[in-house]
């Protein structure tokens, strides 16, 4: 299992699999094929449907930096085998291919090619939950301490980076307001949302404190500000969000939200190798369903959950988004994207607290919830798995393809 460090991606939104990944891979082939003439590339299935909303090809262009000498050409209607994601960079001279470049965006900004061109070294011995529950349990140790065995002391000043981007982007988003990009003309809430949180009292202003800064990030992400991902871009407000009500609400130091990320990346990583994070091959129960699980251990840790209790709280989270569908209007990361953060942080919220009212024992494990997430990704008809062919995306008929 590689390093948490794939989980947590510091880059700019809107998306992870259609933003960051296909813009990776552009400055990849344009740094392999510098003295090309022109350059072309072909985007298939998920990534040709909602490219435009997602802005794909303006981050490859923007990469590339030859908006004269690329093309971008639209496959809606084919897929590449390996991905729903796939692409075919090109570099030309004369009229003639110079080099051709198969290449497929993941999920949570990462790419796969056939010549293993990204692949890392594995960090971790174990890819399951339950190995990992039965090593904490015989060592009489944290998944913190499991994490830090085999990344090293300094996998904490990474996470202490991705903490403060984490806030910057809970704080821009809760400045920022105006109208997100794109015809849909969508006004930011998050501003209005933290107001009337600070107005209120109790559940109410608990409750209110969560949505606003979930809605932060995701409205930031929405307008390709600086972001974590978590696992990816379009879920990204869920574990910030939950993490930042605790640091606040319960006066919660650095220290110990640095050490539930630890543990949420874990959970994150557990499920991406497992399974899949790419709400175009899963749905979106692979990315906000992630995102669930990762928030409520990583609240169950902070707020002094054993092991079981974190693995209960982090099953529970993932359990009840099974089926979750991937259908953004327009192709843009928004609606219902952004709401479903605030939501689901609230969700996370509530399995942690649940699961610390137990004393951790349960029935369905959290790997066996990641099998069936898999397998119900795959029974899911493609129009639900980022698309914008099916489910709320019917209602609003934007361009999808150029």
């Amino acid at each position: 299992m590689k390093s948490i460090r794939e989980i947590f991606r510091i880059g700019y939104g809107p998306s992870s699999s259609h933003t960051m990944g296909p813009g990776r891979a552009a400055l990849f082939f344009k740094e392999r094929n510098p003295d090309a003439e022109r350059y072309r590339v072909t985007l298939f299935g998920s990534l040709a449907l909602t490219g435009v909303g997602h802005g794909t090809d303006v981050a490859i262009q923007k990469m590339i930096d030859r908006p004269d000498d690329t093309e971008i050409v639209w496959e809606s209607d084919k897929s590449l085998p390996h991905h729903p994601n796939g692409m075919l960079f090109e570099a030309l001279n004369n009229g003639e291919v110079a080099d051709r470049w198969e290449v497929y965006s993941v999920g949570g900004g990462a790419l796969w090619d056939e010549q293993g061109t990204f692949n890392s070294d594995d960090i971790y011995p174990d890819t399951k939950m339950t190995d990992i529950l039965d090593w904490c349990k015989s060592e009489g140790r944290s998944f913190v301490e499991y994490v830090e065995l085999h990344e090293g002391q300094e996998i904490f000043d990474y996470l202490e980076e991705v903490w403060r981007v984490m806030v910057d982007s809970i704080h821009n988003g809760l400045e920022n307001e105006g109208v997100l990009p794109g015809n849909l003309r969508l006004a930011r809430k998050a501003c209005s949302y933290h107001v009337r949180a600070q107005q209120s009292a109790g559940t109410l202003r608990h409750m209110g404190m969560v949505f606003a800064a979930a809605l932060a990030v995701a409205e930031e992400n929405a307008a390709g500000g600086k972001i974590v991902t978590a696992p990816t871009c379009g879920s990204a407000g869920v574990v910030p969000s939950v993490l930042y009500f605790l640091k606040h609400d319960q006066n919660i130091s650095d220290k110990r939200i640095i050490k539930g990320l630890a543990t949420a990346g874990l959970i994150g990583n557990i499920v991406k190798t497992n399974g899949s994070i790419s709400g175009a091959e899963v749905g979106c129960q692979g990315e906000l369903g992630t995102a669930c699980a990762m928030a409520a251990g990583a609240a169950a840790q902070i707020l002094g959950g054993s092991p079981m209790q974190i693995e209960y709280a982090a099953e529970m989270g993932f359990e009840h988004n099974l089926g979750l569908t991937c259908d953004p209007v327009g192709g843009y990361v928004q609606i219902p994207c952004i709401e479903r953060n605030a939501f689901i942080s609230q969700k996370a919220r509530e399995c942690a607290i649940y699961s610390l009212f137990s004393d951790g024992r349960h029935k369905v494990s959290f790997d066996d919830v990641v099998e069936t997430m898999m397998q119900t990704g795959c029974d899911m008809q493609a129009k639900y798995r980022e698309t914008s062919l099916g489910g709320l995306a019917r209602i609003y008929r934007a361009p999808l393809k150029k």
